[in-house]
């Protein structure tokens, strides 16, 4: 059996909450995480979560089973010092994360009614975008059977370029995947764009939500966009679709595989999941390693439906909190959803 380890490269962020339950709500508050709560003139509370898309679907990897390694900068701060616990506590492979001096990105969320999450970041100066050639050089591909990156770390200066070297060197050995996770906020779009055809010239998997489809190009049906992806290198383009699913073409040849009803909690970290359940099955099926060669439409079909799954198991909890093994174990057999509770049920699929 050809070696599964997945090496994931990327970012790990404080996703920051404010805390809706640490006081009596006041008249005018609300009740949901990023409204007022208690007493303003006494502050604000604060719930801070590791996170980070790349650092995410790292997480989601090891607990599914998927041997992960995770190379990310790692601060010594606070934040840091979560981070790794957190990611050790999954089974994620930290042994060469550098640890470095810059502190660690926070990225501040307020979640809507409907649990979608918006974001500002703190972002200036972190550890996360400072890679060093001589880090990644000492880090090298290892045995590494699937290559993932995107997000923030791929997109920003000064260590974006570096990565994109990374990635490029390691496609001879390895089946590269790429999530852009379009963060506007933080990067001009203009820069996405600009990149994008490089990154599909070298991804053999590109993930992108609705959202990222409506900033790289906007106006743009599915269909027409992964025409003009595939066009670019990528192989396998998949298009999540917050509670609709997911849409997958296969060098030109589409399927749509529906979202599943749960009871969503909120969104955040469940298109990471997505990520992380799709090269999971892939993996597991030994479809990784190579340019999808051996990747038939079906194949594409039943791993889509499966990380459609691992992704609502993710808005069923708070956060950016991947499901285990356990959790999703009947997946194969039934493809089971989370348990009802109280509270609204929707249709839920990989978001933002």
């Amino acid at each position: 059996m050809q070696s599964r380890q997945v090496t994931v490269l990327g970012e790990c962020v404080a996703d920051v909450f404010a805390d809706a339950r640490s006081g009596p709500p006041h008249p005018g508050g609300q009740d949901r995480a990023g409204a007022v709560a208690g007493d303003p003139a006494q502050g604000l509370r604060l719930h801070a979560l590791p996170g980070g898309g790349p650092a995410n679907t790292a997480a989601g990897l090891a607990r599914l089973g998927t041997p992960t390694r995770l190379l990310a900068r790692l601060s010594g701060d606070v934040f840091g010092r979560l981070f790794r616990a957190h990611l050790l506590h999954s089974g994620v492979d930290l042994t060469d994360a550098p640890v470095a001096a810059e502190p660690s990105t926070l990225a501040v969320a307020d979640i809507d009614a409907t649990g979608q999450a918006t974001y500002s970041f703190h972002a200036e100066g972190t550890a996360d975008w400072q890679w060093t050639r001589a880090e990644l050089d000492r880090a090298g591909l290892g045995d590494a059977v699937c290559v993932h990156s995107g997000s923030l770390a791929l997109a920003r200066e000064p260590g974006g370029p570096l990565l994109e070297e990374f990635l490029a060197a390691a496609r001879p050995r390895a089946t590269v995947s790429i999530d852009p996770n379009v963060r506007p906020a933080l990067v001009d779009p203009a820069v996405y764009r600009r990149r994008l055809p490089g990154w599909c010239a070298v991804a053999d998997i590109l993930r992108l939500s609705e959202d990222d489809l409506r900033v790289l190009a906007p106006g743009t049906g599915v269909e027409e966009a992964c025409a003009s992806l595939h066009a670019a290198g990528a192989r396998l383009v998949v298009i999540t679709r917050g509670a609709h699913g997911a849409f997958a073409s296969l060098d030109g040849r589409t399927v749509s595989v529906p979202g599943v009803p749960t009871h969503v909690v909120d969104t955040v970290g469940a298109g990471d999941s997505f990520t992380a359940g799709l090269l999971h099955f892939l993996g597991e099926r030994e479809l990784l390693g190579g340019r999808l060669e051996d990747l038939r439409l079906s194949d594409v079909t039943a791993a889509c439906a499966f990380a459609v799954h691992v992704a609502a198991l993710t808005c069923a909890v708070a956060g950016p909190n991947p499901p285990w093994a356990r959790q999703v174990a009947s997946i194969h057999g039934g493809m089971s959803t989370p348990a009802d509770s109280p509270g609204q049920r929707n249709p839920s699929g990989p978001r933002r």
